[in-house]
């Protein structure tokens, strides 16, 4: 099987597409809709205005980019690849937001200093344990009463099966790696670190309270409620 790492994924598309449109693509599409669904599930979780947020994975901003107008606190975005770290930045019109390449599997902040932090399409990309050693980061960071939110691909739910389609049929090309995860094994590493599963949401049903309509590429516009496609665990310290 012939994986292809994240910087070698995101340089091939910078070759075949215009910047912004590479940029894109390198998270999945869907800038824009993507970046108002996850804000809001953010905001239903309990994200307030003067909240400290670290966004795992941030990639080319795309969350960043909706936050601001909202969030008055401190913003931190750390993803594995220099081009969207740098990508994200240059077009965040927050100068005082920090955005920094992710190494090691840490989280460039100090101890207690975080209210929140997310993980879009992180954990579906990487080995059960670097997951686990990064949520054990994650409550590190976290403020007493903090929260984590994370996406996760699961069997549990019938329309994520295609993800896995794709890979048999994918499984000799070099495309990155997708992961599935399983509520037991969200539940086990909850109980080990610590945190408590607050809620879990599956990837098809609408449980994200909209500010406004959004809509998708496919032509689906969401009125009140959305759902990102991926199931969400809300984990509290």
């Amino acid at each position: 099987m012939n994986r292809i790492d994240y910087n070698t994924f995101v340089e091939k598309l910078t070759k075949e597409y215009p910047l912004d449109q590479a940029m894109e693509l390198a998270v999945g599409g869907q800038f824009e809709a993507m970046g108002l669904l996850q804000k809001d599930l953010l905001i239903g979780s309990g994200l307030r205005p003067e909240h400290s947020i670290v966004d795992v994975g941030c990639g080319s901003g795309r969350l960043a980019k909706q936050l601001d107008g909202y969030l008055t606190g401190e913003y931190l975005g750390i993803d594995v690849v220099p081009a969207l770290v740098d990508y994200g930045r240059s077009h965040c019109r927050r100068p005082e937001w920090r955005f920094e390449v992710a190494t090691d599997l840490q989280i460039p902040a100090e101890d207690s200093s975080a209210d929140l932090v997310c993980f879009f399409s992180v954990f579906t990309h990487l080995r059960h344990e670097e997951s686990y050693l990064y949520l054990r980061e994650a409550k590190r960071v976290l403020k007493p009463k903090g929260k984590v939110v994370f996406s996760f691909l699961e069997f549990l739910i019938p329309s994520q099966w295609h993800v896995f389609e794709i890979d048999l049929q994918n499984r000799n090309a070099e495309v990155p790696i997708n992961q599935f995860m399983s509520r037991d094994a969200i539940t086990a590493w909850a109980a080990h670190l610590g945190l408590e599963v607050e809620a879990v949401h599956d990837g098809d049903k609408p449980h994200i309270s909209l500010n406004q309509p959004v809509s998708l590429a496919d032509g689906l516009t969401f009125q009140d409620r959305g759902f990102l496609g991926q199931s969400v665990c809300v984990l509290s310290v």
